[in-house]
């Protein structure tokens, strides 16, 4: 059973008097446990794509279910609720908020979500030793290099346990050794069992994912598996 079925999605958006089609009737199906990456150019879709699986937005025709549920027809509030369940979020820039300590950057989504304060403090301090930081949890961002600030983002991306980890770029402000770094540290997860989505232009990033969906013109060209 895939854990994400995309049928037929297509997205319009209107410019001025013009009807841009940045999707033209996209399908795939994505499975609990996988390590894909989306790739394509400037303008190709990807991103359009990303927040419909991401429940950012919602297709203009088409079907999406996530988890079995039928997605692409939610109101904005109902997307929330499945977002903040089922979707964290990397991405190239690390939105942390620069005041707060890494654990309560952290904390955060926990706090959203209503849980309580000992165990909000408990899964932080648990999602940052997962990602190699227990020693680092009261320092703030100015404190940490790039890369211990993206551990940081992937952290607070797996606090809730979602189902799905979206990395948008997630090395691209990162030399190329940190990038590394954080790439090995997505496969540590992959490991685990969970499932990534990667979003990139770089090959040399999508070479490290298990299946590569390539899109050009709001269509996938192609899709791709590793022997």
């Amino acid at each position: 059973m895939n854990l994400i079925e995309v049928s037929n999605i297509t997205k319009d958006y209107s410019l001025g008097t013009q009807t841009v089609e940045a999707l033209r009737g996209v399908t795939f199906g994505i499975e609990q446990g996988e390590f894909i990456a989306i790739m394509g150019p400037s303008g190709s879709g990807k991103s359009t794509l990303m927040n419909i699986i991401g429940c950012l937005d919602s297709p203009t025709t088409g079907t999406y279910h996530l988890n079995q549920q039928e997605v692409s027809t939610l109101s904005g509030d109902e997307l929330a609720v499945i977002r903040n369940k089922e979707i964290g979020f990397v991405f190239q820039t690390f939105h942390l908020l620069a005041r707060n300590s890494a654990l309560d950057n952290v904390m955060l989504p926990l706090k959203y979500a209503g849980v309580s304060k000992a165990d909000q403090v408990n899964i932080a301090k648990d999602k940052l030793s997962q990602v190699g930081l227990e020693s680092r949890m009261n320092h703030q961002p100015s404190e940490l290099s790039g890369g211990q600030q993206q551990r940081v983002a992937i952290a607070r991306a797996l606090v809730n346990n979602p189902s799905i980890l979206f990395a948008d770029e997630p090395t691209g402000n990162l030399d190329s050794q940190t990038g590394h770094e954080v790439m090995q540290l997505f496969h540590n997860l992959h490991k685990q069992g969970q499932t990534i989505i990667l979003i990139t232009h770089e090959n040399e990033i999508a070479a490290e994912a298990q299946r590569t969906i390539y899109i050009k013109d709001g269509l996938i060209e192609s899709d791709t598996r590793k022997e």
